[in-house]
């Protein structure tokens, strides 16, 4: 029976002369298409050998076939995905959105030529790390600044260039690990520096890092717990300490205040994360954070502090390995920009406005959202809901922020079988099951998202 079926399949020949295929070679470059051919083809003999294949399909549908391995080949793998979950800073999709001024300055640095490296005003060749540098000496009162890939590249920076084949204390209650496997002890191991803990992990005094100060010591280094807290009794020693300890003994300091809080927000929102315009002011030698997470702005970390530590940095070379973009800088400068006036900042940077969103605005947005769905689909569930967002990103890890969501719940199939068609539309829509619902929290779900949100449920329903 099978090498009767496989007798039967169209020769190459045939399908190549079909008018389908010359309208599927209109759609797609001509060896993509012959490659889905194959693909398409040898599947079909695979399924004849093994008892699946029934009878052997028209040549129109072998091409139909062949068109949807050709769409997948040349679809790009990066998608937009509108974001129901309620997470803001999600690292999974890209962690913060950027400013409608940044995007701008993206597509303005993609369209033309700029004086990236050329100083303008000599007509020679300058540095790219100047045009950020301004503004984050403004913002933060620095005295100089850097900007690297990200805040994991400016952690090894530092660590060596300032204390290569040296020991660096740190708090033993403060050797953290981010998404992704970033470990500081790990990373410091890569960057030639060694590692001397102190303290415990739930207390650390001043006294310890003193103690273990010696001949061989390189750094004092501090880390923010970003994503993690630790209650109860615990004590944690200061920046300032460390800074005036480093004085003392001619040692340099450095903290990682890891997520980037610019913005001088109230107290119930950010929970007691650290300021870099008030942790700059402490006496550290030098500061890093990232620029995608509470700053709001693109993959980026930024070093701030001593000009002559930055300065020993920009000519280490491992400096051009971790530099940034066109692109970033661009973003960067024109986020950056944005915090001259605090209320444009909070209004405009999507980080910002999405933290600080008004609960009554979510609520009517969910209200109007969930009539539109029960107007256009039918066998479905559909409630509005009190929920709780979060900040994301290995950020504000104890901050809960009150949300409303829409929540679905199909009559004709599994919350997972709904989920799953959502995740695989054109534009994916990802939400979070949670009570027997799947809910869409508006806090994450942008405006322009609304058309696309409702047309994808609907095409999921009908599936």
């Amino acid at each position: 029976m099978a090498n009767e079926l496989l007798r039967k399949i169209p020769k190459v020949d045939d399908i190549l002369k079909h008018e389908d295929w010359k309208m599927l070679v209109r759609q797609y470059p001509e060896n993509v298409a012959k490659d889905a051919l194959r693909e398409c083809l040898d599947e079909l003999r695979v399924s004849m050998r093994e008892g699946k294949a029934a009878s052997v399909p028209t040549i129109s549908d072998i091409i139909s076939g062949t068109q949807k391995k050709a769409g997948l080949v040349t679809a790009p793998q990066l998608k937009r995905v509108i974001n129901g979950t309620g997470i803001i800073i999600h690292t999974n999709f890209g962690r913060s959105l950027l400013a409608k001024r940044a995007i701008d300055a993206v597509v303005n640095a993609a369209s033309h030529y700029t004086n990236l490296e050329y100083d303008l005003k000599r007509g020679a060749r300058g540095d790219r790390y100047e045009h950020c540098t301004h503004i984050l000496k403004r913002l933060t009162g620095a005295d100089s600044a850097l900007v690297v890939n990200n805040n994991a590249g400016a952690v090894f920076l530092i660590l060596n260039t300032l204390a290569e084949g040296k020991e660096v204390i740190i708090s033993r209650g403060e050797l953290i690990e981010i998404g992704g496997s970033f470990r500081i002890p790990d990373v410091m191991k890569k960057s030639g520096a060694i590692l001397r803990e102190v303290g415990t992990t739930n207390r650390t005094y001043i006294e310890d890092y003193e103690r273990a100060i010696s001949e061989d010591t390189g750094l004092l280094m501090k880390a923010h717990t970003s994503n993690f807290r630790i209650r109860g009794f615990t004590h944690e020693t200061r920046a300032e300490e460390l800074a005036v300890l480093g004085r003392r003994y001619n040692i340099p300091t450095f903290y990682d205040a890891g997520s980037g809080l610019l913005y001088p927000a109230g107290e119930e929102k950010m929970h007691g994360e650290p300021l870099v315009t008030l942790e700059i002011t402490k006496g550290l030698d030098v500061l890093s954070f990232s620029g995608d997470k509470l700053l709001g702005a693109p993959q980026a970390g930024i070093i701030l502090g001593d000009r002559a530590c930055i300065g020993m940095m920009k000519k280490n070379p491992m400096t051009r390995a971790l530099r940034p973009d066109k692109f970033t800088l661009a973003a960067l400068e024109n986020t950056l920009l944005l915090y001259l006036d605090t209320d444009a900042a909070q209004r405009e940077i999507p980080t910002l406005a999405m933290i600080y969103q008004d609960g009554n605005i979510l609520k009517r947005r969910a209200q109007r959202i969930a009539a539109g769905i029960r107007k256009r689909c039918g066998a479905l569930s559909v409630s509005v809901a009190a929920v709780n967002s979060e900040a994301g990103g290995g950020s504000l890890p104890d901050v809960v922020i009150p949300s409303f969501a829409v929540a679905l719940k199909p009559q004709t199939m599994s919350i997972g079988h709904l989920e799953e068609r959502l995740r695989n539309l054109d534009i994916p829509i990802v939400g979070r099951i949670e009570k027997e619902r799947l809910v869409l929290d508006m806090r994450t779900i942008l405006k322009d998202d609304e058309p696309f949100l409702l047309a994808g449920i609907e095409t999921a329903l009908r599936g």
